[in-house]
């Protein structure tokens, strides 16, 4: 981008998105931009132009001002963009790439995305399969911390159950899966412990949470197995996550005493439950975004048609390996 004549580059990406915010002093044709970002010997297509968007000045602006504030994200109001959007622009600081037009850009947006995590309740609520698992967890035992957790299957959402898990004090955690090799690296991942697969339903003596999610055909925890687990409990609740398809858990499991049984279906309930709640914040977030956005366009005088007066204006490109104008 630089040898277009771009003065300031940030490259943002995230698992969903590759956005380039830039400062260029003239206006530069979505072909040169695609192919200054081509990575093989293959010529830019139509095809590979269809998957840009462009946006520029002012709508430049209030697009990353949207992305902070988790208002372009798959989850509205997900928190995890604002770090990887400041990763980002540390990231061009330190190569460079970001000067004085990037470093107001990138303040504000930071800004904007504070006010509207602490004005509006955009961000409240658990909105995914692990974070309900984690708030329900912490309902049945109250402070995570000493409790001990053992999955079984070693899947994406397992995994990110298991590090919410994690993040909320618990310490003492077990994976188990039909390949060793798995278990081994999801549990050095999080200085857990690999437990045999054969061996699993022995663990269910001593856990606390059992995080379910294989490719069994068949359930894996039924009531006869589980009467002589629990005679070994003593009283203490077992809370049971079943995120497999089809179950893993015999339903009838949660009859027992102790036993709280939560299915994939049931916390997908919950997690649609919150993003509702969220979505009908999103007007309010908009009209914040709106403010900063006039603010920003006052403070760099840019007119309400998004022109600048002065030789060089923000550019963005992004796009999913495409891209666009700021």
């Amino acid at each position: 981008m630089r040898d277009l004549g771009c003065s300031e580059v940030l490259l943002l990406t995230t698992c969903n998105r590759v956005e380039i915010y830039a400062a260029a002093g003239a206006n530069i044709a979505n072909e040169e931009i695609a192919e200054s970002l081509r990575i093989n010997d293959e010529p830019s297509s139509k095809n590979d132009l269809e998957a840009f968007y462009r946006k520029e000045n002012a709508e430049c602006a209030r697009h990353l001002f949207r992305v902070a504030a988790g208002l372009d994200s798959m989850v509205v109001g997900e928190t995890e963009i604002l770090g990887q959007a400041k990763r980002a622009y540390a990231d061009a600081r330190a190569s460079g790439n970001a000067g004085p037009l990037l470093h107001r850009l990138c303040q504000r947006a930071f800004r904007a995305a504070k006010q509207v995590r602490s004005k509006t309740q955009i961000t409240r609520g658990p909105v995914s399969v692990g974070s309900v698992a984690v708030d329900l967890a912490e309902k049945i035992f109250g402070n995570l911390r000493g409790r001990k957790v053992l999955v079984l299957g070693a899947g994406e959402t397992s995994a990110k159950t298991l590090r919410a898990l994690a993040s909320r004090g618990v310490s003492d955690l077990r994976v188990s899966n039909r390949t060793p090799a798995r278990a081994e690296e999801l549990a050095n991942e999080l200085e857990g412990i690999a437990v045999p697969f054969a061996t699993w339903l022995e663990q269910c003596r001593e856990i606390d949470i059992l995080i379910s999610s294989t490719a069994a055909e068949t359930h894996l925890l039924t009531p006869p197995l589980l009467v002589p687990v629990l005679r070994d409990r003593a009283d203490r609740p077992l809370f049971i996550i079943d995120i497999a398809v089809p179950r893993d858990v015999s339903p009838e499991v949660n009859e027992f005493d102790g036993v709280y049984l939560y299915d994939i279906d049931s916390l997908q309930e919950i997690a649609s439950e919150s993003h509702e709640l969220r979505r009908q914040q999103i007007a309010a977030a908009e009209a914040i975004i709106d403010e900063h956005v006039a603010d920003f366009q006052k403070h760099l005088g840019l007119s309400q048609s998004g022109t600048r007066p002065t030789k060089e204006c923000p550019t963005r490109v992004s796009g999913e390996l495409r891209a666009s104008e700021l």
